[in-house]
């Protein structure tokens, strides 16, 4: 008896098969646009900020994508500064007058941005100077970027900074007081008193909140003090942040705008904003 076989290369269903099963399961999505991950991203967002939070696993399940790829969208969403990333998935971010990370969760926003403000300050300075730094990421990158010089008096209240330049050959002056170990920087009236004392030819200062109407603050009241009287004790006051410190306002206020002389920041700043701030004849500075 003679059978009749199907043809090689006629297997359709057998094709069929073979196309359900040739895209690997952790891949990211070929989209064609990238108006698709924006809006996959947004998304996320929105269901961050209407359930508090949002975990890989459901968001993979439920967007029909890898879990490597929401982990992606997640980080990417966090170094904009728009959610906390936790273990598992991410956190509504806090915001307010009283909202205070730590300098460990600060260290992993806008890293890049940081950098450039600090290798901008550095260009401010002049071998010899006193230069006085107040706690931060920021500031803790402009120390980093001033490694460069040779002779420097550093003044700071923070102590990873000072920790940071014991391998230079700078002076460090580490104020006195009460150790913050949120951002490992020292307040109370022993610092303030010790500032009362000494004087620095410019001061990077970083904030929380800069408002052109209000000024600049920050979160803690005790570090507002040391921070007024750092800029009390500065013959050049220059604010070093990223853009998303702008229009916004925190609990304690540091020291009304006419105080600052330069703003150093990143090239996100709205066009308004800068103006206003020129307006105020403050030097802008965009990297």
């Amino acid at each position: 008896m003679m059978r009749h076989e199907e043809p090689a290369g006629n297997g359709k269903a057998s094709d069929r098969a073979m196309a359900g099963t040739s895209a690997p399961a952790d891949r990211e999505p070929n989209d064609s646009s990238q108006m698709l991950i924006d809006e996959r991203r947004r998304h996320i967002l929105s269901l961050v900020h209407s359930q508090g939070r949002v975990l890989v696993g459901e968001l993979s399940r439920t967007l029909g994508i890898s879990q490597i790829t929401i982990r992606k969208d997640l980080e990417h969403l966090q170094s904009r500064g728009l959610v906390q990333r936790t273990h598992g998935g991410a956190l509504r971010l806090l915001s307010g007058a009283l909202f205070d990370p730590s300098l460990q969760e600060k260290q992993k926003l806008h890293s890049q941005e940081k950098v450039r403000i600090a290798e901008e300050a550095a260009r401010m300075v002049q071998e010899g100077q006193c230069v006085m730094l107040d706690s931060g990421t920021t500031t803790t990158a402009v120390a980093h970027a001033l490694k460069r010089f040779s002779q420097l008096t550093l003044i700071t209240n923070a102590v990873n900074i000072a920790a940071d330049l014991t391998s230079t050959n700078f002076e460090v002056i580490l104020i006195g007081g009460t150790l913050r170990r949120n951002s490992f920087s020292l307040v109370g009236p022993l610092a303030e008193d010790v500032l009362e004392e000494i004087h620095a030819d410019i001061l990077f200062l970083g904030v929380d909140g800069f408002d052109v109407e209000t000024g600049i603050t920050t979160p803690n009241f005790l570090e507002s003090r040391v921070n007024r009287a750092m800029v009390k004790a500065s013959r050049r006051v220059v604010v070093v942040c990223d853009s998303t410190k702008f229009d916004r306002r925190s609990l304690s206020r540091i020291a009304p705008t006419s105080a600052v002389h330069c703003v150093i920041t990143d090239s996100n700043l709205p066009h308004e904003t800068a103006e206003g701030l020129r307006n105020q004849k403050i030097e802008v500075i965009l990297v």
